[in-house]
């Protein structure tokens, strides 16, 4: 209950004192919702129609909202009440409604004169009801109308008319009333629900389809909740009814219309015929004679010809006196059912088959057995909508209906009907007015086989339900569930001890073997364990000594080396400069005179041409921005993906970058604020660093990025991951999905998937999606405290290796002269041994094989983020020397292209679910290379460009932005001519962050 404050309401008493005269220490006020109460009192109790008629005068001349405070609700009408001091009760009270004074008025003003001269005169001004207003359909009479009931409970009422489009395909502008109560404490929905409900339909509103009722408390900015309240007509409800064959509701229509003869109406239908009987509706002596038989049959025929009942065929008529069994005439009637074979079959038949207009009358029928609640309140209203062998059944009421009212009698009833290839229901219940669900049941009627999981219907688009309705039977941990932490940390120890132990043995005996020293004399009494780390401190102390030495000493001869080399580059080059008559600083090339590196290096690097020069490749020697390169990830992950209990999905890369964002998971407790996905494209060309300081740089904080690109993954491998891989409750609420139009080829053979397809990982994900749903748990997935917290603590010991690992390194890094030349001492070393007989015939090959190795190893070598971090700079001249130039025509990425088929299903699969989950899905084209694009290829990202504005227009939550071909150009972006490197992949990045089109959200 909320009074006005305490100024404010100093400011009435003042206001309501100087109208009526009475002292303020005798006028109490208090504003209830959109009331507000004036109580007056004296030695004697004030006059009832004198005190009105000066407190009417003044609401005349006074706007009572400017004497409250501004968020304060309007008043719609005031209660003033009379009473004697010391009394409990008050002797009088009267209603004062604000947009009736003048009315008020003058009945006061007769009130007055008939007190005066003691008469007894009839008449005065007639007050009009607030529902009576209401009915003409004025916003503000509404809101006055449910305040009468609503003003008790401290609920203030307003109400607004806006213009809505109606759900009929006429696209016919309708206005639907929107109702905001206000108060100072959170009301039950179900308090006000039906009882709002009926008011709102008891006023039977012309040109409103729906009322929506916000609730919301004082202060606060989001509503508490809402209410959607059908607005349609009794009539229209029982015309629907009728036009599918209720006999109830024909019966009802019939007796409105015969209602003014005085005639009742009875039904009954047997088969394929509708009885009805006349009877006179009144006849308490039962003498009246059966009703008229001209006029019954005249006016049924025309109401029945209206409704053409679907399944009725006929219509037996009857008129009968009260009280006796046979008829005084009979009739019959062919109905148009008789002559339009569609409306011959029966409701039940055509629901049989699968017709869902059919199911949804034949549901909510089920649901709803009192008609007499029903046309008060709308009743349960159904939704259908069927997905694959799924029927989703969305059931919604003023007040929520329960999971015992109705869960069992809609499974029980769609399982009678056998509908062909149907083969479970889904059924939910909701609040009329809500997005989602409150419960949710499910039933599969035999065993379902099904690639995919089913997708939310859009009625219940819940990350939360789809976790409950594709159920999983464990929540499988990333490592080993039967090792806990204690195990772990008992067995480290154990293995440590050992070592100790067997060091100290063999560093003993070596010392003794030495004969410079000698066993200890066992009279002495010392620990052994400590004799033994005293020891081993000693040769850790030699080690480190050592080890430094030879760092200091390789950093120094590695800082000669390359100072004599660059002196001698300098001059010598300076004397080409010299010879040829140019500039030295306008020089691009650079002349080694030494035969042997020339021919080692050419057998590495085909970028030098046959006399030793390097090619005119500028872009090369120029610095690019990029991100600093993170720590590489491929030992945890290989580690990771050996522990985890997912079956590999014989496809070593999507085990790993699973098997890291499992960590990720479990190390944050949450997904990303982003995930990238894609082919390699994805995995090279989007930097979670660079992307996330972008966005840094724009306002947003601490966003959390992971790169799940695989490669080859094409739309049926990205659907698979997102859709089946990962738990809805694992995704984030933007997703951004980079990659091309190879991707989307559904002619040539899916080789990634295929072999995804064949694994065990993918058969164990059938599994989870083809599991009988029978569950009645609420929607919201609740996960198991014991087991994240074992999640939790199994990786808690390699996730603190990792960082004392990486800490080391980087000390390590810090004090070392050579670690930043260790490329220098590599090629150092080689070019000493290469002098050694045994090397000189395998030299070219040793080195080649090196090269391919750390290429492969560099492929696989992702960061903890997923990203790939290629610095290799594509150079047209040499690329193609090492690698044959295929066109568009004679590559098998392209081969058939065709965008329809398997990869677009994919695609719809997967803008459903994102779509239900409520995810942004983005797809970013990446960039290419004008050496890639040849007119074959061009021809098919034209198709591609097309099919992907298409799918964009016609689907609210997927956005495309095209960045193929921004450069065509600028080869120092890409390591091949289809692949960024990190210096595209961070400026690509950059762009990506500032696009106005992407929905940057983060909470």
């Amino acid at each position: 209950m909320k009074t006005v404050s305490l100024d404010r309401q100093q400011t009435l008493v003042q206001w309501v004192s100087q109208a009526t005269g009475i002292s303020t220490f005798g006028v109490k006020v208090r504003l209830l919702g959109n009331d507000l109460h004036i109580l007056c009192e004296g030695t004697d109790c004030p006059q009832r129609w004198h005190t009105l008629s000066d407190l009417l005068q003044a609401l005349q001349q006074t706007d009572l909202d400017s004497l409250t405070s501004e968020e304060q609700s309007p008043i719609y009408q005031v209660l003033v009440y009379g009473r004697k001091k010391g009394s409990h009760h008050p002797q009088w009270c009267h209603r004062v409604y604000l947009n009736q004074l003048d009315r008020h008025l003058e009945q006061v003003q007769q009130a007055m004169l008939v007190e005066a001269e003691k008469t007894q005169l009839p008449g005065g001004a007639l007050i009009v009801s607030n529902e009576s207003l209401a009915r003409q359909g004025n916003p503000d009479a509404i809101a006055r109308y449910l305040s009468e009931n609503l003003s008790s409970l401290g609920v203030a009422v307003q109400v607004k008319s806006l213009p809505h489009n109606a759900k009929s395909k006429s696209q016919k502008i309708v206005n639907r009333l929107w109702i905001f109560c206000q108060s100072s404490y959170s009301p039950d929905a179900t308090l006000l629900a039906e009882p709002v409900a009926q008011k709102l339909r008891h006023l039977k509103l012309a040109g409103y389809e729906d009322a929506i009722i916000v609730s919301q408390v004082r202060g606060e900015i989001d509503p508490d909740w809402r209410l959607r309240v059908d607005l349609t007509p009794p009539e229209t409800m029982l015309k629907e009814w009728a036009r599918w064959g209720d006999v109830q509701a024909i019966a009802r229509l019939l007796t409105e219309v015969l209602s003014d003869l005085k005639i009742a109406v009875q039904a009954s239908l047997k088969e394929f015929t509708l009885h009805i009987f006349c009877t006179p509706a009144v006849d308490p002596a039962k003498t009246a004679p059966a009703p008229e038989k001209e006029l019954c049959l005249q006016i049924i025929l025309s109401q029945l010809e209206a409704i053409a009942p679907q399944g009725i065929l006929a219509a037996a008529i009857y008129g009968q006196k009260t009280g006796e069994q046979q008829p005084a005439w009979v009739d019959w009637l062919s109905l148009p059912s008789a002559k339009h074979p569609a409306l011959a079959t029966s409701t039940l038949a055509l629901g049989s088959t699968g017709d869902e207009p059919a199911i949804v009358f034949l549901l909510e029928r089920l649901l709803n057995p009192d008609m007499d609640w029903r046309l008060k309140t709308g009743g349960i209203r159904v939704l259908l909508l069927r997905k694959g062998d799924l029927l989703h059944v969305m059931c919604d009421a003023p007040n929520c209906p329960t999971r015992q009212q109705v869960a069992s009698k809609v499974t029980q009833f769609v399982r009678q009907l056998n509908i062909p290839d149907l083969f479970g229901v889904r059924v939910y219940g909701r609040r009329a007015g809500d997005n989602q669900p409150v419960w949710h049941h499910g039933f599969d009627f035999a065993q379902r086989h099904r690639l995919v999981p089913e997708a939310t219907p859009e009625f219940a688009a819940t990350a939360e339900y789809f976790s409950e309705l594709v159920t999983n039977e464990t929540d499988e941990p990333i490592l080993r569930p039967d090792l806990t932490t204690q195990e772990v940390q008992s067995f480290v120890t154990e293995v440590a001890q050992d070592w100790i132990e067997t060091a100290h043995k063999k560093v003993k005996k070596l010392l003794v073997g030495t004969q410079l020293f000698a066993e200890p004399n066992h009279s002495i009494d010392q620990n052994p364990d400590e004799q033994g780390f005293l020891a081993s401190l000693v040769w850790v102390a030699l080690g480190l000594i050592l080890t430094i030495q030879s760092d200091w000493m390789l950093g120094y001869v590695l800082t000669r080396t390359v100072s004599n080399s660059l002196k001698r580059n300098s001059a010598l080059s300076s004397q080409a400069s010299l010879t040829s008559g140019e500039d030295p600083n306008q020089r691009t090339t650079a002349f080694f005179t030494s035969n042997n590196n020339i021919k080692s290096t050419q057998g590495r690097n085909s970028g030098f041409n046959a006399s030793g020069f390097t090619q005119n490749d500028v872009a090369s020697s120029e610095k690019l921005p990029a991100a600093p390169l993170k720590a590489k990830a491929s030992a945890t992950a290989i580690l990771l993906a050996a522990r985890s209990q997912m079956p590999s999905f014989n496809a070593r890369q999507l085990d790993e970058q699973f098997a890291l964002y499992k960590q990720r998971l479990a190390t944050n407790g949450k997904p990303p604020d982003i995930l990238i996905i894609g082919s390699s494209r994805a995995l090279r060309g989007v930097d979670p660093v660079a992307l996330s300081k972008a966005l840094t740089t724009q306002g947003y904080r601490q966003v959390d990025i992971f790169n799940f690109g695989v490669n080859g993954a094409t739309a049926q491998v990205v659907d698979l991951i997102i859709r089946q891989v990962l738990e809805p409750s694992e995704l984030p609420k933007l997703i951004i999905w980079a990659d091309g139009s190879r991707a989307f080829n559904s002619g040539r053979e899916d080789i990634t998937f295929n072999a995804i397809a064949a694994s065990k990982g993918y058969q164990q994900v059938l599994q989870r999606a083809t599991k009988p749903v029978i569950s009645d748990q609420p929607p919201q997935q609740q996960i198991n405290s014991a087991q994240k917290a074992k999640i939790k603590n199994e990786t808690l010991d390699l996730n603190s290796y990792q960082v004392a690992n990486d800490w080391l390194n980087q000390a390590v890094i810090g004090i070392s002269a050579s670690y930043q030349h260790r490329d220098q001492i590599k090629t150092l070393l080689q070019k000493q041994l290469s002098h050694l007989p045994f090397s000189n015939n395998n030299q070219q090959v040793t080195v080649q094989l090196t090269n391919d190795l750390e290429e492969d190893n560099s492929l696989q070598a992702v960061d903890f983020d997923g990203f790939l971090p290629l610095s290799i700079r594509f150079n047209p001249a040499t690329y193609y020397q090492k690698y044959a130039r295929v066109s568009g025509s004679y590559d098998n990425d392209y081969k058939s292209f065709q965008l329809k088929g398997n990869q677009d299903a994919a695609l719809q699969s997967l803008l459903e679910f994102t779509k239900s989950q409520k995810i942004s899905l983005v797809f970013v084209n990446t960039p290419l290379t004008a050496d890639y694009l040849d007119p074959v290829r061009t021809k098919y990202e034209q198709e591609f460009q097309q099919y992907m504005l298409n799918v964009s227009t016609t689907n609210t939550n997927f956005i495309y932005r095209d960045l193929s071909q921004i450069w065509l150009k600028a080869n120092e972006y890409f390591s091949d001519p289809s692949h960024l490197n990190r210096y595209g992949a961070y400026e690509v990045s950059k762009k990506l962050a500032v696009d106005p089109m992407i929905p940057w959200i983060f909470k």
